[in-house]
């Protein structure tokens, strides 16, 4: 008991600073925008391959997000284009932030990711970001959130830089996790689609 009582009175003599969750990778240029509009950009170089080859891991890339929510009419492939190196697709899909018996916290994720391939450089965009939030178990009477007006530099951080505003900081942090998780499944597709005799090429990183 004195060991507990102890440990207590250590937690509490903590700084309020060191006990609370560290957002450094959530703050100030986290959430890019291009002319208003939140727009994530990700360009990566596959060495050695032309457009055709990339094109054709990107495409199952983006299938295989599209596969995984086909329960919801809103996510399909919007445009292909082998010929260009190019497609994009509309997704739905469900965010978490909190799940425990008899309470689920969670949004409609909505987002359009898109693909353009050359000779040995693939450039990702997701974009037209949006949740639907608080539905009903019928699935009305939600709320829609734009990104922009949701989870921007302007609207999610506090006039002093240093804090996410607690509305909207479980979105803005989810949403920069799943695209860097979009990005990182992009990169490590050429890994998985090559055979174990043809390397198909080492993904970098170029911004």
């Amino acid at each position: 008991m004195k060991l507990l009582l102890l440990s207590l009175s250590l937690l509490l003599a903590l700084p309020l600073a060191a006990r609370e969750r560290d957002d450094s990778k959530y703050m100030a240029g986290a959430v890019p925008e291009e002319n208003g509009i939140v727009t994530f950009r990700h360009k990566f170089a596959v060495d050695g391959k032309s457009q055709a080859e990339i094109y054709a891991v990107m495409r199952q890339y983006v299938g295989s997000i599209v596969e995984a929510g086909k329960e919801s009419l809103r996510t399909r492939i919007q445009d292909e284009s082998p010929a260009e190196g190019t497609v994009a697709a509309r997704v739905e899909e469900w965010m978490v932030f909190k799940k425990k018996p008899l309470y689920l916290d969670r949004t409609r994720f909505r987002y359009q990711v898109s693909a353009r391939c050359t000779d040995g450089i693939v450039e990702m965009t997701v974009t037209q970001i949006s949740y639907y939030y608080r539905e009903e178990t019928d699935g009305d009477n939600g709320v829609t959130y734009r990104a922009e007006e949701w989870i921007s530099d302007k609207e999610a951080i506090n006039k002093n830089g240093t804090k996410l505003y607690p509305g909207s900081a479980k979105f803005r942090r989810k949403t920069c996790d799943r695209v860097e998780e979009i990005f990182a499944g992009a990169r490590a597709a050429f890994d998985k689609a090559a055979p174990a005799a043809v390397p198909i090429g080492t993904a970098r990183v170029l911004n």
